[in-house]
């Protein structure tokens, strides 16, 4: 019994020891910080180089530089291609809008000839007849339609002369100078755009 007293008393004095001499172990710096420096190639040196700092910094820099200069160009060649796309865009929508606008432009100005045949035939016809009652309707109708369909009539009776609009095919002695005295025959645009001019006799 006294020989196990004093193999634990032993034991104990030992594990006493051990915690001591541990205890006694100080570390100033953390393990990350040791290994930081230890593999800074400023604080390695000689034979005790750990890391060799052989990095060019400058063929890092001019790369650098090279593939910046890649994605500039490459950024000014995305924008021109979709300033070009854009442009193609807005040619054909104005292409498209000019067609649709005019694409009536030859029917209407063949129209006109039957709006003329119309007014002559109410001219020469009696008042009082009724078949120029129905011939009044008919061409008042088809002037609307025209109308719908972006036709309309330039007559320039009393106006000052404008010969963007006006064809003179004579002098009026009647009419005052450089102003419509007689229309001859109504003139008719499309959309803005003249179809034909209306002949007129001028003031001189």
């Amino acid at each position: 019994m006294s020989e196990q007293n004093t193999n634990h008393e032993s034991i104990d004095q030992n594990i006493s020891h051990d915690n001591v001499s541990h205890d006694n172990v100080v570390h100033e710096e953390s393990i990350l910080e040791e290994t930081l420096k230890e593999f800074d190639p400023q604080n390695n040196s000689g034979e005790e180089s750990v890391i060799e700092n052989d990095i060019n910094l400058d063929t890092f820099k001019a790369r650098i530089a090279e593939l910046e200069g890649e994605v500039k160009q490459a950024k000014e060649s995305t924008a021109r291609a979709n300033a070009e796309t854009y442009n193609a865009q807005k040619r054909i929508e104005q292409e498209a809008d000019k067609s649709k606008r005019f694409a009536l432009q030859k029917f209407a100005k063949e129209l006109l000839e039957v709006v003329d045949n119309l007014e002559r035939a109410i001219e020469s016809a009696h008042a009082d007849d009724p078949v120029t009652e129905g011939v009044r309707l008919t061409h008042k109708a088809l002037l609307d339609v025209l109308n719908k369909n972006g036709v309309e009539m330039v007559d320039p009776q009393g106006e000052k002369f404008n010969a963007d609009f006006h064809e003179a095919v004579g002098i009026d002695p009647e009419a005052e100078a450089d102003m419509v005295g007689t229309v001859l025959q109504k003139g008719y645009s499309l959309n803005g755009r003249l179809l034909r001019p209306a002949m007129v006799r001028v003031g001189q």
